[in-house]
């Protein structure tokens, strides 16, 4: 009877491998090309006027290379690299649409393009280039957006959400991007969970960075993945006594993070005071963390989870479950929903003004209406 049992773990482990092997192939075949830096030289980014371009900065702990449209590597870098792009958003598009070319050029009167890439090789270089873009802004929105992506992205993947998201959201603040050396392939989950591990001293060194700047406040912004990243990093600062020592971090929200439960509990555990901060988007629906989880051994991960069992332990829950006219899938409904991808702008841009305490309340009062489930303590 136990050998039976054995036999049958086993065979069910082998069927998740090889489901998850062979939808890895069928959607590597069809992945889209990175393309940063690359114009149409008969369509250029210049020659469409009604394009938007959105300036995004990027911190990363992948290595530079020299393949035409990838900027960075997969492989991991033993310093922090800084950089960042031109994002070109074609007009005539609907919220929630990522509308990437499936070959190159990119036709930038329809399809998104990334120009201008630039690699800064100070750190006071870099902080010069975001204070200009924040005295862009007026003051009271002097604000930074960080975002942190997921699990199988390339520095390409992960440009273009942050963008599409900053102009669907209609975020008034500077977006940077924290880029960890993802291998964006599914088959190897363990290479990026090793690879956001690796990176946490990074991001330490990214918010030193970035207390240099002249940002009013900060908002951060984790996916997947990247809410890991974010919770390991979080723990660490609390450890050395410098999370939040400049009083500008407002709010941390992780949309559908991909962490195992029981770990998320001795996170909260560690960070205390500061869990008020935190918002977790989460749908019972998401199907990558499904996945996820029988990698995991079936332990259940947070953005597929209960509920009213996260606002138990002190942060917003906000349920997604409902909302199903995501063009990007359910594990990306932050950004695919036309919904919540503008509730949530309202909610970052409107993060100054409220105490963090009074943030769920009026969170619930924009989502009137709108199939959204808040649950908080």
């Amino acid at each position: 009877m136990i050998a039976e049992q054995g036999q049958n773990t086993i065979f069910t482990r082998v069927v998740a491998i090889c489901a998850i092997v062979l939808l890895a192939l069928v959607t590597g075949c069809g992945r889209a090309p990175d393309l940063i830096g690359i114009d149409n030289p008969e369509i250029p980014v210049a020659s469409v006027k009604e394009a938007t371009l959105q300036k995004v900065f990027l911190a990363t702990t992948r290595q530079p290379t020299e393949v035409a449209g990838a900027f960075f590597s997969e492989k991991r870098a033993p310093e922090l690299g800084l950089a960042s792009v031109q994002v070109s958003v074609p007009p005539n598009r609907l919220p929630g649409e990522l509308r990437r070319p499936k070959v190159l050029p990119p036709d930038p009167r329809k399809e998104y393009a990334v120009i201008d890439p630039v690699r800064y090789g100070t750190e006071a270089a870099f902080v010069r280039s975001v204070n200009a873009e924040l005295a862009r802004l007026p003051a009271g929105k002097r604000d930074i957006l960080f975002f942190v992506h997921g699990y199988n992205n390339t520095t390409s993947d992960a440009v273009l959400r942050l963008a599409q998201f900053v102009q669907d959201s209609e975020f008034e603040g500077v977006p940077v991007l924290f880029d960890w050396a993802s291998a964006a392939s599914l088959i190897r989950y363990v290479y990026d969970l090793n690879s956001a591990l690796i990176a946490r001293p990074q991001v330490r060194e990214l918010g030193r960075i970035l207390d240099q700047t002249n940002a009013e406040g900060y908002d951060v912004f984790a996916h997947s993945m990247g809410a890991f990243l974010t919770m390991e990093a979080m723990v660490d600062q609390v450890q050395r006594g410098q999370l939040n020592k400049t009083k500008r971090l407002r709010s941390i929200v992780l949309a559908s993070p991909d962490i195992d439960m029981d770990l998320f509990r001795t996170q909260i555990g560690e960070i205390g005071p500061e869990t008020h901060r935190l918002f977790v988007l989460m749908s019972q629906d998401d199907g990558a963390l499904k996945f996820s989880r029988r990698i995991a051994g079936g332990v259940p991960r947070v953005g597929a989870s209960n509920a009213q069992e996260l606002a138990d332990l002190g942060v917003v829950a906000i349920d997604l479950s409902e909302i199903e006219d995501s063009a990007s899938g359910n594990h990306s409904k932050f950004a695919g929903s036309p919904e919540v991808v503008k509730i949530l702008g309202r909610g970052l841009n409107r993060s100054r003004s409220f105490d963090v305490s009074e943030r769920p309340t009026h969170l619930q009062d924009m989502l009137r209406g709108i199939p959204i489930t808040v649950v908080f303590r």
